[in-house]
């Protein structure tokens, strides 16, 4: 009996990684009405986690792992509800909560996600606020990625993005971000790669 229970836990983890996979095939809904862009929910959840990172690094006294998993989960859910961006909101009911219960019970780990997902969802800790920052700053970025190559409804959309921000740290961050060409890592090297080029 206890094996066949190890059995159906491991199937139900590789249903859950092939679940996950959705996330790479699931459109962000935003690009539909900025125009140009695209981006799947598992392309910014990466840059999400990254930057849940760099926030942990530069707040301290937070726990820095916490916070890398809830930037993991945050959008988890949309591999079963899709992305619905605000307008989309405004006319579809989203059960997020059915859909991560009805995940979270197939799972071993199940508990550990739950905890994780309501502590995030509350935006009571320190590591909760920092977690979604770090999605609203992804977003962020993605702005200025655009407003970089010229779409001129990303450059409206930017000032009420960097409203949400709530924490200092990621103020900080934000202001830097409006400042900085979103191409300026790959110019800030031009003379070496000049150099290779030329050379190699």
């Amino acid at each position: 009996m206890p094996k066949s229970n190890e059995t159906k836990d491991k199937k139900e983890i590789v249903n859950f990684l092939f679940e996950v996979g959705i996330l790479a095939k699931t459109p962000r809904s935003a690009f539909y009405f900025m125009g140009s862009g695209q981006q799947s929910v598992s392309e910014h959840t990466t840059r999400t986690v990254y930057i849940g990172f760099v926030l942990a690094t530069l707040e301290k006294n937070v726990d820095y792992e916490k916070i890398m998993q809830m930037c993991l989960f945050h959008d988890l859910a949309e591999a079963r509800t899709s992305d619905l961006n605000y307008v989309h909101q405004k006319y579809t009911i989203s059960d997020e909560h059915k859909a991560i219960d009805d995940l979270i019970k197939t799972l071993p780990f199940g508990d550990e996600m739950h905890k994780i997902l309501k502590e995030y969802k509350e935006r009571k800790s320190k590591e909760a606020i920092l977690a979604k920052d770090a999605d609203n700053l992804e977003w962020i970025l993605t702005l200025k990625e655009q407003v970089d190559i010229g779409n001129k409804r990303a450059v409206t959309w930017l000032p009420s993005a960097v409203k949400r921000l709530k924490t200092d740290v990621a103020k900080d961050l934000g202001k830097v971000i409006l400042k900085t060409k979103s191409d300026d890592w790959w110019f800030s090297q031009k003379k070496e790669r000049i150099i290779r080029w030329i050379f190699y």
